[in-house]
């Protein structure tokens, strides 16, 4: 049987992240907070408590985790200086010192064990080549009564409307770029099997939507994928391997534009999420 691309079985070890760092991504990305991506964990951490944030990215997040349990306590841990460097520059212009951000493998955290009270992946498991081996090493530095928090979209479940040909062909080829980088665009559904499958037995699944359907909303997440569907790194990937021609890309990005001008548009954005007790 050949190995679901994604999966812990797959052999390939030349991921790369689909998405790249281009300021239309960032436009999306930099709209993230506690309060709208990791809401499933907030109530579960307090002032005090030493976190990891894997996965750190444009830093939103890690600011407002810092802030609820005070800079000290929080590390961040990105794949990249270039990435880390993202989540430096958005602490620093949000005036919060004193949280550690370090480059790191996700599959071979630099820590000792029983390091953390909790530790938080938000939109990270999808890119990781063995997602259950990258929880496992979670699991390994939070101490025993701490948490684990992650949480993953889903990108075959998205729904929208009006209906859209070139959004269809937008979806199909952003889910054919992820698998084909070792990604799991899917993950959401996969969380919980993930985390029984590295060793987590006290796990609670749930799930959460986006949904954009306001005007400014409409437009900015437009803007984003506009923006990565026709430059970037997965616009020359599809172009690279032939899955699309650019006049095709074009046509998708007008597409987006199209359904955010228009007062009927609505988007949703579907998450899985999940709580263990270590």
């Amino acid at each position: 049987m050949t190995p679901e691309i994604g999966s812990d079985h797959d052999p390939r070890s030349d991921h790369r992240y689909t998405h790249g760092y281009g300021s239309s991504v960032l436009l999306g990305h930099r709209r993230r907070t506690a309060e709208n991506s990791a809401a499933y964990l907030l109530p579960h951490l307090r002032p005090g408590m030493r976190l990891l944030d894997v996965g750190s990215g444009a830093g939103t997040i890690t600011a407002d985790l810092a802030r609820l349990l005070g800079p000290g306590n929080v590390t961040a841990v990105e794949v990249s200086e270039t990435a880390a460097e993202l989540t430096r520059t958005e602490l620093q212009g949000q005036g919060i010192e004193g949280v550690e951000v370090l480059v790191a493998d996700a599959h071979d955290l630099p820590f000792a064990e029983d390091s953390f009270d909790a530790a938080h992946a938000h939109q990270v498991l999808q890119h990781v080549a063995r997602p259950s081996e990258a929880l496992a090493q979670m699991r390994r530095v939070v101490r025993p009564g701490g948490v684990i928090g992650a949480r993953d979209a889903d990108y075959p479940g998205f729904r929208w409307y009006p209906d859209a040909p070139a959004l269809d062909r937008w979806l199909e080829l952003a889910v054919r770029a992820a698998r084909a980088n070792g990604g799991a665009p899917d993950a959401g559904r996969r969380l919980l099997g993930w985390a029984h499958a590295a060793g987590l037995e006290d796990v609670t699944a749930g799930a959460s939507v986006w949904c954009y359907a306001t005007a400014e909303d409409r437009a900015w997440w437009a803007a984003s994928w506009a923006g990565r569907i026709s430059t970037g790194p997965l616009a020359e990937q599809i172009l690279a391997a032939g899955w699309a021609t650019r006049p095709e890309l074009e046509e998708m990005a007008r597409s987006w534009t199209a359904w955010a001008e228009d007062p009927d548009g609505w988007f949703l954005v579907p998450h899985g999420e999940i709580l263990a007790r270590v």
